[in-house]
This record gives C-alpha cells, structure tokens and sequence, in this order.
C-alpha cells in the first residue's frame, strides 16, 4: 500500500512538473499521433489537448519540413535519441513559431520502444534579436564596403581581424595574410618601423592614432594615405576594439606639391626682381639712401621667404620677429630679449606690416639706440590682451637719444603704415633712457 501511495505521488510530482514547465512537453506514438499535450504545448502552438490529442503530431508541421517528422520518427523506432535543433512549427492560426526542439524514445516496462516524448522551447524571441544583429552586421557591412576609405576593425590588443572590401581591392590581399600585424607587408619599408612605433604607443595608452604613410597597391605601385584610429570602450570603460581608416591623400599631396612649387617659383621670380631693383638703386642713387632701401627690400624678402615656407598660411609672430633680427641674431637671448605670444599666427598682409616695422626697428636700434653700444638692451613682448595683441620694443642702457629733427620714411614704416594697413593705435617717444614703441592691434584684424 505505502509504495502504491509513493508511486502515485511520485506520478504526481511528475504530472505537477509537465503541467507547469514553460517548454512544451509532448508525446507521440510511433506513427506521429499525439498522447500528451501540456499547458505550455497549448499556449505556444494554440491547440488544446482536447484538440490535438489523438491526431497527428504533422498539424503542426509545415508542408516543406515533412521529411523532418519522417527523419525524427525513423531515428524514434532505431531507439537514437535526436538532439537538440532549431526548426520551424506552425501554430493552430497557421503563423510559423521558431523552436528548439529534443526528441528521446518512450519504454515501456518491458524496454519496448513504444512512441516518443518531444521537448520544444519557443525560441521567437532569441530568433528576432538575431535577425537584429544580422541586420544590423549587415547594414555595418554595407556601410563599411560603400565608404571610399579602407577601414578596419582590431581588438583592444591592436590586433586586425576585420577588413572592409576597399582594403582587398586595393592591397589585392586576404584576411589570412593580413591578420594581426599581417598588414605590416604591405607598408613602405622606408616608413614601417615609425608607423608601427607610432601605433603602438596608441595600443598602449589608448590614444587616438593618426599618422601619414605609404601603403603598397595590388599593382605594386605606392599612395599615401592619411590613417586614423578611434578607441571604442564598453560600458565597464575597458578598451574593447579599434576602428581605423585610411584616406587616400595621394591627389591631395601632389596637389600640395605643385602648389609649394609654384609658391616657390613666385618667389623665386619676386626676389629676382627685388635683387634687380636693389641693383638698380645701388647704381643711380645717394649710396646712404641706396642702402637704406635695400635693407629695406631684403626685409621684405625674409617675409616672404617665410610666408612661402608655410604656403602663405600664416607666420609664428615670434619667428617673423626673428626673422627681422637677423643683423643682430648673435645678440638673441643675450642683449634682446623675446617674451609673451611669439606663437601667435599672423595673416599674411599682417605679418608683412609687422615685419616691415620690426625691421625698421631693429635697424634705427643698431645705428643710433641701445644696439649701437656694447651695453644697451633691447626687451620684445608680444602680449594678448582681451581681444588686441600688443607688442611693446623697450630699449636700455644705449647712448642717449632724441627724437629726429624731421619725419623720414622709416617713421612710416614703423607709424602710419601699421595704422593704415591694421587699424592698431601706435605709441612711441625718445626719452633719455632709450627708444620706446608700442603698438596695438584688434586680433581680428591680424590672425
């Protein structure tokens, strides 16, 4: 009696766990015709067990699986368990249901194979949000592939395992050569060792990387590129992948090229024709005016020297200043001093005002004030203040001086023409102690 009661509560319990599990639990004779059917078979496929029981499991079958059923049943009746697999069953309502599905045979007492019990797990959820990720990998892919950059894809360790197709249509490799630091082959040998230094130092510290560098086409020929990659971290901060590109800049550099060669032609020809003036001068005029205008000339030729150094972009105030110095460049750091925003950029029309003043400067400043001695001083500041620069030329310790009896050319140069040309407002005065001037200039007017 107590172990009919133990078996009957044994039944039960199981009963209790088939009727309550979340997957559906289903047996089947071995023709394919359904015994059992629990709740979670009821509210995945829609059919009760009142209508399901006793007709063919193949209702829920759609029509192209058929040989599925016949493939499951023939392993059943070999006693093969059939493992776990993903398919597709068809609800009473006729819409598909993604499942996984296990399959073991049914005993009897004896050991007889007399039918099969199914395990299926709605698997829709785990499907959609793998078809979000195919879609969205393949909308990356598309992107990545249409993009006219080569770009690719490391791990946090800066090893690349992902290339887009610009990369092989370009190098003319695989991903098997390329994987890693397989992508070192196809780099000049003049340029591999700096960028591979370069870029590890970004691998180690996780800074953004960007440098310029040759990389080899299938048809052996070399362009360069401009390349650049971004850390991407997760969401605990730790440094998960990089994503590169490289910018084909071949076009732009020759570009570039012709461009300084041009510059420098116009500058070359400019200087010609300045040294051709100079000679001009030296050969029918006053030899003190003569050489005056010629110091005058060359001024402007250091300027444009700079200027076309750096493509007419720009010049560093305190290299234009140094540039203007250089009769006296022996005296930098000793007797004259450079102070305040010397990093400034100046516009080319500014910096051609500027340098023209400062070399006035400095001349008068050998000839008559504090550079004409052995002992006097010069101090330079160049300072940003709100939204003027202001540079102010303080001479000491010089012979002493006066202001000139009459207002030549070189007072325009260093007066009216930073007024007229930059707006800025000029101060200057001759006391005992040595010259001093002062000019102030909007920002906006000069950078």
């Amino acid at each position: 009696m107590a172990e009919r009661e133990l078996e009957a509560e044994r039944s039960a319990h199981l009963a209790a766990i088939v009727d309550n599990s979340f997957d559906a639990i289903v047996s089947k004779d071995l023709n394919g015709v359904v015994r059992s059917w629990n709740k979670a078979a009821e509210r995945i496929f829609g059919w009760s067990a009142d209508e399901i029981v006793g007709n063919s499991i193949r209702l829920l079958i759609p029509e192209d699986r058929g040989e599925e059923e016949d493939r499951i049943l023939a392993k059943v009746r070999a006693g093969e368990r059939v493992p776990k697999f993903e398919t597709v069953r068809r609800r009473k309502d006729g819409s598909p249901v993604p499942v996984a599905i296990t399959v073991s045979p049914l005993l009897d007492g004896a050991g007889k194979i007399i039918g099969a019990s199914k395990i299926a797990h709605d698997i829709s959820e785990i499907v959609d949000a793998r078809t979000q990720l195919e879609e969205s990998e393949r909308q990356f892919r598309m992107l990545a592939n249409s993009i006219p950059q080569l770009a690719w894809i490391a791990d946090g360790d800066g090893s690349i395992f992902w290339y887009n197709d610009r990369w092989y249509d370009y190098t003319g490799t695989t991903l098997d050569q390329m994987f890693g630091w397989g992508w070192t082959a196809v780099h000049h040998p003049d340029h591999v060792e700096r960028v591979k230094t370069r870029i590890r130092h970004s691998w180690d510290t996780g800074e953004v990387w960007e440098d310029t560098f040759p990389l080899r086409g299938r048809d052996g020929q070399y362009r360069w590129f401009l390349s650049r990659a971004m850390p991407m971290r997760g969401s605990d901060g730790r440094l998960w992948r990089w994503f590169g590109t490289n910018t084909d800049i071949t076009a732009q550099r020759e570009h570039e090229q012709k461009i300084d060669l041009l510059m420098g032609e116009v500058s070359h020809r400019a200087k010609n024709m300045l040294a051709l003036v100079q000679a001009v001068v030296n050969r029918t005029a006053d030899p003190k005016f003569a050489d005056t205008l010629g110091g005058r000339l060359q001024a402007l030729a250091r300027n444009q020297d700079l200027l076309t150094r750096r493509s007419w972009l720009g010049v560093p105030l305190g290299e234009l200043i140094e540039s203007q110095l250089a009769i006296v460049a022996d005296l930098l750091g000793s007797r004259i001093t450079l102070a305040g925003a010397l990093d400034l950029v100046l516009v080319p029309s500014s910096a051609e005002t500027i340098g023209l003043a400062i070399h006035e400067l400095a001349t008068n400043a050998t000839k008559y004030g504090a550079l004409s001695g052995a002992a006097g001083q010069l101090r330079i500041v160049c300072a940003v203040d709100a939204d003027d620069l202001v540079i102010s030329w303080e001479e000491s310790d010089g012979p002493t001086v006066a202001a000139p009896v009459h207002r030549g050319f070189g007072t325009v140069m260093i007066d009216q023409n930073p007024r007229l040309s930059l707006g800025a407002k000029v101060e200057y005065g001759y006391p005992a102690g040595g010259f001093h001037w002062r000019m102030t200039a909007a920002l906006a007017h000069i950078t």
